[in-house]
């Protein structure tokens, strides 16, 4: 059963990490959220669930203007071929629903079957907003916090320099 967003930030708060969410329409593309959230400050992501033949998967997590070229990432992550994962495996793997991917969701992936990615000058930034497991809030929250909460659920992501890629 996958975790809530209360379970989440109950989980958050356990840690000793402090966050504000905010309710909003549901955004279901990067244009929503710039219409919903985008007075917010800090960060604002977008999250790229992706697969290659062996069935390996990467949820990568950019900022929302930043572009990802499928084609050139693999050696940056030591994979061959990317293309996106299915809306059933990303239910099956992170518990959520296309549109409310965010780096929360390996709260839903004890055994780290998914390796994160995360973007070096957005994990330089101040605040970096992500919606907590439903496309319908967005919460703020601290770089160094969110690597905490992220290794706390057992993974530990890489951070890669899309600016060179």
């Amino acid at each position: 059963m996958s975790a809530t967003p209360d379970d989440l930030l109950d989980r958050l708060y356990a840690l000793g990490i402090e966050t504000t969410t905010v309710d909003h329409p549901p955004a279901f593309t990067v244009e929503d959220g710039e219409t919903f959230v985008g007075h917010l400050p800090g960060v604002h992501v977008k999250n790229l669930f992706l697969c290659d033949a062996k069935k390996k998967m990467w949820l990568v997590t950019v900022p929302w203007d930043r572009p990802v070229d499928l084609k050139a990432l693999p050696p940056f992550i030591e994979s061959k071929r990317l293309s996106f994962g299915s809306a059933d495996r990303l239910l099956r793997t992170l518990g959520v629903t296309p549109g409310s991917v965010s780096p929360f969701c390996v709260i839903n992936d004890p055994c780290a079957s998914v390796q994160v990615v995360l973007d070096a000058w957005m994990m330089d930034q101040e605040l970096i907003n992500a919606h907590p497991l439903i496309n319908s809030k967005t919460t703020t929250i601290g770089p160094t916090d969110l690597l905490k909460f992220m290794r706390a659920c057992g993974h530990a992501p890489r951070i890669v320099d899309f600016r060179k890629i």
